[in-house]
Protein backbone atom coordinates (compact mmCIF):
# COMPACT_ATOMS: atom_id res chain seq x y z
CA UNK A 1 0.00 0.00 0.00
CA UNK A 2 1.18 3.54 -0.77
CA UNK A 3 1.92 5.59 2.33
CA UNK A 4 2.11 9.30 1.55
CA UNK A 5 1.92 12.08 4.02
CA UNK A 6 0.49 15.38 2.91
CA UNK A 7 3.39 17.25 4.54
CA UNK A 8 5.90 15.44 2.30
CA UNK A 9 4.22 16.89 -0.80
CA UNK A 10 5.05 20.52 0.07
CA UNK A 11 8.22 22.54 0.37
CA UNK A 12 9.62 23.32 3.77
CA UNK A 13 9.47 27.09 3.23
CA UNK A 14 12.03 28.01 5.89
CA UNK A 15 14.56 25.47 4.61
CA UNK A 16 14.13 26.64 1.02
CA UNK A 17 14.50 30.30 1.98
CA UNK A 18 17.56 29.53 4.06
CA UNK A 19 19.23 27.74 1.15
CA UNK A 20 18.29 30.47 -1.31
CA UNK A 21 19.60 33.18 1.04
CA UNK A 22 22.85 31.27 1.50
CA UNK A 23 23.22 30.75 -2.27
CA UNK A 24 22.44 34.42 -2.95
CA UNK A 25 25.12 35.57 -0.55
CA UNK A 26 27.67 33.12 -1.97
CA UNK A 27 26.95 33.93 -5.63
CA UNK A 28 26.88 37.70 -5.20
CA UNK A 29 30.04 37.65 -3.07
CA UNK A 30 31.87 35.62 -5.71
CA UNK A 31 30.61 37.94 -8.46
CA UNK A 32 31.77 40.96 -6.45
CA UNK A 33 35.19 39.40 -5.99
CA UNK A 34 35.48 38.79 -9.74
CA UNK A 35 34.53 42.41 -10.53
CA UNK A 36 36.99 43.66 -7.91
CA UNK A 37 39.80 41.54 -9.37
CA UNK A 38 39.04 42.73 -12.92
CA UNK A 39 38.90 46.39 -11.84
CA UNK A 40 42.16 46.11 -9.90
CA UNK A 41 43.95 44.42 -12.78
CA UNK A 42 42.83 47.13 -15.21
CA UNK A 43 44.57 49.85 -13.15
CA UNK A 44 48.26 50.01 -13.98
CA UNK A 45 50.83 51.44 -11.61
CA UNK A 46 52.89 53.91 -13.60
CA UNK A 47 53.95 57.55 -13.60
CA UNK A 48 52.32 58.43 -16.91
CA UNK A 49 48.74 59.77 -16.96
CA UNK A 50 46.26 57.44 -18.65
CA UNK A 51 44.28 58.41 -21.70
CA UNK A 52 40.67 59.58 -21.12
CA UNK A 53 38.29 56.67 -21.58
CA UNK A 54 40.86 54.08 -20.47
CA UNK A 55 41.36 52.89 -16.87
CA UNK A 56 43.34 55.30 -14.70
CA UNK A 57 46.98 54.98 -13.77
CA UNK A 58 47.73 54.44 -10.11
CA UNK A 59 50.62 56.64 -9.12
CA UNK A 60 50.63 55.74 -5.41
CA UNK A 61 48.86 52.36 -5.43
CA UNK A 62 46.03 53.58 -3.18
CA UNK A 63 43.28 53.27 -5.78
CA UNK A 64 44.03 49.60 -6.42
CA UNK A 65 44.47 48.84 -2.74
CA UNK A 66 41.19 50.35 -1.57
CA UNK A 67 38.67 48.65 -3.88
CA UNK A 68 36.36 46.60 -1.66
CA UNK A 69 33.39 44.25 -1.90
CA UNK A 70 30.54 44.21 0.60
CA UNK A 71 27.36 42.12 0.75
CA UNK A 72 24.22 43.85 2.05
CA UNK A 73 21.86 41.17 3.47
CA UNK A 74 18.93 43.59 3.91
CA UNK A 75 18.88 44.43 0.21
CA UNK A 76 20.31 41.11 -1.02
CA UNK A 77 22.87 43.01 -3.05
CA UNK A 78 26.59 43.48 -3.31
CA UNK A 79 28.46 46.79 -3.33
CA UNK A 80 31.74 46.89 -5.23
CA UNK A 81 33.98 49.92 -5.47
CA UNK A 82 36.75 52.08 -4.09
CA UNK A 83 36.57 53.34 -0.52
CA UNK A 84 36.52 57.05 0.01
CA UNK A 85 39.97 58.21 1.05
CA UNK A 86 40.54 60.97 3.58
CA UNK A 87 41.30 64.45 2.36
CA UNK A 88 38.99 66.54 0.19
CA UNK A 89 40.71 65.87 -3.14
CA UNK A 90 41.47 62.23 -2.38
CA UNK A 91 37.90 61.59 -1.27
CA UNK A 92 36.58 62.76 -4.62
CA UNK A 93 39.21 61.03 -6.74
CA UNK A 94 37.52 57.64 -7.37
CA UNK A 95 34.26 59.26 -8.51
CA UNK A 96 36.06 61.86 -10.59
CA UNK A 97 38.07 59.16 -12.32
CA UNK A 98 35.06 56.93 -13.00
CA UNK A 99 32.67 59.62 -14.28
CA UNK A 100 34.75 62.75 -14.88
CA UNK A 101 33.80 66.22 -13.62
CA UNK A 102 35.18 69.58 -12.57
CA UNK A 103 36.66 70.22 -9.15
CA UNK A 104 38.76 72.77 -7.30
CA UNK A 105 42.27 71.74 -6.29
CA UNK A 106 44.33 73.53 -3.65
CA UNK A 107 48.11 73.34 -3.80
CA UNK A 108 50.45 75.51 -1.75
CA UNK A 109 47.58 77.83 -0.92
CA UNK A 110 46.68 78.27 -4.59
CA UNK A 111 43.18 77.24 -5.66
CA UNK A 112 42.53 76.21 -9.21
CA UNK A 113 39.53 74.79 -11.06
CA UNK A 114 40.31 71.68 -13.14
CA UNK A 115 38.24 69.42 -15.36
CA UNK A 116 39.00 65.72 -15.21
CA UNK A 117 37.83 63.56 -18.10
CA UNK A 118 36.39 60.15 -17.27
CA UNK A 119 38.70 57.17 -16.90
CA UNK A 120 36.19 54.45 -16.00
CA UNK A 121 37.41 51.29 -14.30
CA UNK A 122 34.49 49.92 -12.24
CA UNK A 123 31.81 50.07 -14.96
CA UNK A 124 33.88 48.23 -17.56
CA UNK A 125 34.91 45.61 -14.98
CA UNK A 126 31.25 45.04 -14.07
CA UNK A 127 30.24 44.80 -17.73
CA UNK A 128 33.05 42.31 -18.42
CA UNK A 129 32.04 40.01 -15.55
CA UNK A 130 28.23 40.28 -15.95
CA UNK A 131 27.91 37.53 -18.61
CA UNK A 132 29.46 35.07 -16.13
CA UNK A 133 26.75 35.69 -13.50
CA UNK A 134 24.18 33.15 -14.80
CA UNK A 135 26.73 30.34 -14.65
CA UNK A 136 27.48 31.27 -11.02
CA UNK A 137 23.77 30.78 -10.21
CA UNK A 138 23.62 27.38 -11.91
CA UNK A 139 23.20 24.63 -9.28
CA UNK A 140 23.78 27.14 -6.45
CA UNK A 141 20.64 26.06 -4.53
CA UNK A 142 20.99 22.33 -4.02
CA UNK A 143 19.61 19.67 -1.73
CA UNK A 144 21.51 18.79 1.42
Amino acid sequence: MLDLRIKDLFFDTRAVRRRVDHATRAVLSRFGAFVRRTARSSIRKRKRISEPGSPPSSHTGLLKKFIFVGYDPKKNSVVIGPARLSGSARGQAPGLLEYGDSTTLTRSGQRRRVTIRARPFMGPAFDKELPKLPSLWRDSVIRP
